[in-house]
């Protein structure tokens, strides 16, 4: 008992200083000095479009943060978009570049790790955040947690050719076996992946792999 109290503690204070980094990070840094921004999320958009779905069908943006792909969303007729971030601060740049639009999103700030979903999303879209999950507890979690709560879903994360840290942060890479070996079951099937190198503010390079998987029931 006293070593599973300890451990509590220990996630709960691990939480408490991830989200202060990533607080601090949008505090003081704008989109042009961090390595994910991307003017246009084309790869997102693109596998986006793989799906059919209606316009009231709901969507998340897994760790939205200052993404544009919630403005692809909005332009694009689509009602129902939730934007989950860890970074208030994140969330708060967001909703003053959307302006008057940000009223029609569902803003939640909260760690992943602590996100309980209170609906089954049509789509489940997740850029960059995945990877930094390098616990075996952690990344099971994610994975129970997709499943559970999308019926399709796309993840974009670093390749076994990209980067090893990303913000200062360990992160876990990836390859089309390790991700299908992860998300594939009798119910769930891989639509599409693709390796993208994607192009930082500083001009240098990032490889992702990006995946897609449907539910088959």
């Amino acid at each position: 008992m006293q070593n599973t109290h300890y451990l509590e503690l220990l996630f709960v204070h691990l939480n408490m200083s991830y989200k202060s980094h990533w607080e601090r990070i949008y505090k003081e840094k704008s989109p042009q000095e961090v390595s994910w921004t991307e003017e246009i999320p084309d790869t997102s958009i693109d596998f986006f479009k793989d799906f059919t779905i209606q316009k009231d069908d709901p969507i998340i943006d897994i760790g939205g943060g200052e993404s544009k792909f919630v403005d692809y969303l909005l332009d694009s007729g689509y009602k129902n978009i939730s934007v989950l971030d860890i970074s208030e601060n994140a969330i708060n740049k967001a909703k003053e570049r959307l302006g008057v639009k940000s009223q029609y999103i569902k803003w939640i700030v909260c760690d992943l790790n602590e996100f309980e979903p209170k609906e089954k999303y049509a789509i489940w879209h997740d850029r960059a955040v995945f990877h930094f999950l390098t616990s075996k507890v952690e990344i099971d979690r994610y994975v129970r947690k997709v499943k559970l709560n999308s019926q399709n879903f796309i993840v974009g994360t670093f390749s076994t050719l990209g980067p090893k840290k990303c913000s200062g942060l360990d992160i876990t890479q990836y390859d089309e076996s390790s991700l299908k070996k992860l998300f594939e079951d009798q119910d769930i099937s891989m639509k599409r992946t693709e390796n993208i190198n994607h192009i930082t503010p500083f001009e240098t390079t990032q490889n992702f792999i990006f995946c897609s998987f449907s539910s088959i029931k």
